[in-house]
């Protein structure tokens, strides 16, 4: 018996990003053809089971690559519209100090110009970006570092002239505040413990001075260390184009938060590769509050204990698998450290249930928590794991101030005090440090034209030790024409034989 055939029409459409609803219909279209042709073949018990329904999407957004030519086709516009105001330019200026003359030395150009060519004006450039509408902005330590004036432009092309509440120069970040009659844009700081590699961002600033630009990319790598670019070892890194003139932009996430603030870039011609680095935005939380608190600096909560990094061999000797963690090498007297019961030789493998790879690491983990608060400590000790709590606590003081060293000395014009853990803490030097320190040296002053310089730690002073700021200024006081004086500077030990 003929079988009159049928006429089937199929119609195949691509379509891009189709919701649930229209991909079952497409879906059901094809099973009802392919169970035709199976009828016509006479097997249609072998015909092909209808495709399950694609799960329900769940309710949070899942993180993907974009689908299709109208998602990729989509704007970060409507983001940057809603951003980029708070993103702001920062001109600061200072005036160099005079340098000595080609003509010094010389009895008859001395007269016309001088032993020193006159002070001229030095500029620098950064962004900065607005985190509180009553005028707070953060930026980098280095945009303002030594200004005598600083002026923020915002993007509709208002100036204002600003103060420096807060500076860090080992976390290279800077508060500045702005007076305006009305609230400010602001962008709101987010969480940059959330990130992810391959997390899409922007980066907002005026590089090379010609005005606020966007550039896109993505999270390159986290907890990036080493860097060089300052005392903080713990940042973000991105290839969205950072260039000079970004330092203090914003890196902003896909909902508009504040992931980090762009400080450096690693390059070998001046210009983008494509390799930048910003400050996690959890630490500029940090920096913000002890800003609104009122403090001048940002206090570190004190756990009272050194590290070192762990090496391979280290961690052979220690029987660790691999090398990683926080090395305890020294523990201060009566600390939190000591308190809690951490040893000289444990290793701190994580801090509040988050991984700890490096002294870094953990140094970012303290400097995120608040004075007061408790931190769970893991630590391998003797092969095993270690649980304890420590209550993080303010650093000690020295009850000695700050003392200027006068009458007739080298030492004359210099501002000296006692090395403390708050102070060590507050210069960035190792807590255990301890003698005088040089906070400030007066220009022109004897000190200064000594060489001593802000900084240095005096160790002797005509072979009497110097550990007090008392017995620096006695021994200053005895006079004498013939000085021999030992300082610390930068970790070397220098040593000055002088007739004053």
């Amino acid at each position: 018996m003929a079988i009159k055939p049928r006429s089937v029409l199929v119609v195949s459409t691509l379509v891009v990003g189709l919701g649930v609803s229209s991909l079952a219909i497409a879906q059901e279209e094809q099973t009802g053809f392919r169970s035709l042709l199976g009828d016509l073949i006479g097997g249609g018990e072998q015909a092909e089971k209808p495709a399950p329904a694609p799960e329900t999407a769940p309710s949070e957004p899942q993180r993907r690559v974009p689908f299709g030519r109208d998602e990729i086709q989509l704007s970060y516009a409507p983001l940057v519209q809603r951003t980029a105001p708070a993103v702001v330019n920062v001109y600061a200026s200072r005036q160099a100090r005079g340098v000595p003359s080609p003509f010094a030395g010389d009895p008859f150009f001395e007269q016309f110009f001088g032993r020193q060519l006159p002070p001229r004006a030095q500029s620098a450039l950064g962004s900065g970006v607005i985190v509180d509408a009553g005028g707070l902005i953060v930026t980098n330590n280095h945009v303002i570092k030594d200004a005598d004036e600083i002026k923020v432009a915002l993007a509709d092309g208002r100036e204002f002239e600003s103060k420096i509440l807060l500076k860090d120069e080992s976390l290279d970040l800077a508060v500045l505040k702005i007076e305006g009659s009305e609230a400010f844009p602001t962008i709101a700081v987010g969480n940059s413990e959330a990130l992810e590699v391959g997390d899409l961002v922007l980066a907002i600033g005026n590089p090379f001075g010609v005005g606020q630009t966007t550039t896109s990319g993505i999270v390159s790598a986290l907890a990036r260390t080493h860097i060089g670019v300052s005392d903080f070892g713990f940042f973000v890194q991105t290839d969205a184009a950072i260039n000079p003139g970004n330092s203090g932009g914003a890196l902003i996430d896909m909902g508009g938060n504040l992931i980090g603030i762009n400080t450096a870039i690693y390059s070998r011609s001046g210009g983008s590769i494509g390799i930048g680095f910003a400050i996690p935005s959890n630490i500029v939380k940090a920096v913000v509050a002890s800003a609104k608190a009122g403090n001048d600096y940002f206090e570190r909560p004190f756990i009272g204990a050194t590290f070192d990094p762990v090496t391979a061999a280290v961690a052979e000797a220690l029987g660790m698998p691999r090398p990683v963690g926080a090395l305890v090498s020294n523990v201060y007297d009566d600390g939190p450290a000591a308190k809690a019961g951490l040893r000289p030789g444990d290793v701190v493998v994580a801090m509040n249930g988050a991984s700890i790879d490096s002294p870094d690491g953990l140094g970012y983990r303290l400097a995120t928590l608040d004075i007061g608060a408790q931190a769970t400590v893991n630590v391998l000790r003797s092969g095993k794991e270690v649980t304890v709590s420590v209550t993080l606590e303010r650093a000690p003081e020295s009850d000695a101030g700050e003392v200027d060293i006068k009458g007739d000395s080298p030492l004359s014009g210099a501002k000296i005090a006692e090395l403390s853990p708050r102070l060590a803490q507050r210069l960035n030097l190792p807590i255990t440090s301890t003698g005088v320190i040089i906070l400030d040296v007066a220009q022109r002053s004897p000190a200064a034209q000594v060489g001593f310089r802000r900084n240095d730690i005096v160790r002797e002073l005509n072979g009497e030790p110097v550990t007090k700021a008392s017995d620096l200024v006695a021994l200053t006081e005895e006079g004498g024409s013939r000085w021999r004086i030992t300082i610390e500077r930068d970790g070397r030990l220098i040593q000055q034989t002088l007739r004053y």
